[in-house]
């Protein structure tokens, strides 16, 4: 069975996101990123991870640190609506957080670790959910959203961040 999200239950904002994800196995292809992203993770040095590409820009360590807290939100939202909340489930400053994050002082071992414990805890949840709780349905950031979409949301938000990484960053 698919749980690929029909474009009527992608909010705009997200739509760029869920486009950047070609697969219908939502489980096997978060598993195949984890790989991947550990090991390009692991490959970069500590002078790469404190580069900014230009002023005001995020470090290599605070785009990691912001992919890796939006994973753990959009998977907490996940997991409260295939529970059933029926509360609307607050939205994120991301500047704010990679702010507070303080991701600039921690290694960039200690952030691939990081990664890959919230990547694992997500695949985790996902394999775990019913066929119900995949359609079910909440609001988080005051927008419409299902569980199935914010798995897809989920990975395509990572490649857009590991793009920006390649093309801006020089991280290969």
């Amino acid at each position: 069975m698919s749980n690929r999200p029909p474009a009527t239950e992608v909010p705009p904002y997200y739509q760029n996101y869920v486009a950047l994800v070609p697969e219908e196995d939502i489980n096997a292809a978060l598993a195949e990123q984890a790989k991947k992203t550990a090991a390009l993770l692991r490959l970069i040095g500590d002078e790469k991870a404190s580069f900014r590409y230009a002023p005001g820009k995020w470090s290599v360590k605070q785009v990691i640190g912001h992919f890796t807290d939006a994973e753990r939100i959009f998977a907490y939202r996940a997991l409260a609506i295939a529970r059933g909340e029926s509360k609307s489930l607050p939205g994120f400053d991301e500047k704010a957080y990679a702010d507070a994050g303080d991701f600039d002082r921690r290694s960039i071992r200690d952030l691939a670790d990081d990664y890959e414990a919230a990547r694992r805890s997500t695949i985790a949840l996902f394999r775990g959910l019913s066929d119900e709780a995949w359609k079910r349905h909440g609001i988080a950031n005051d927008q419409p959203v299902h569980v199935r979409t914010l798995a897809y949301i989920t990975l395509g938000h990572e490649r857009h961040h590991l793009k920006v990484l390649r093309e801006r960053y020089g991280v290969a």
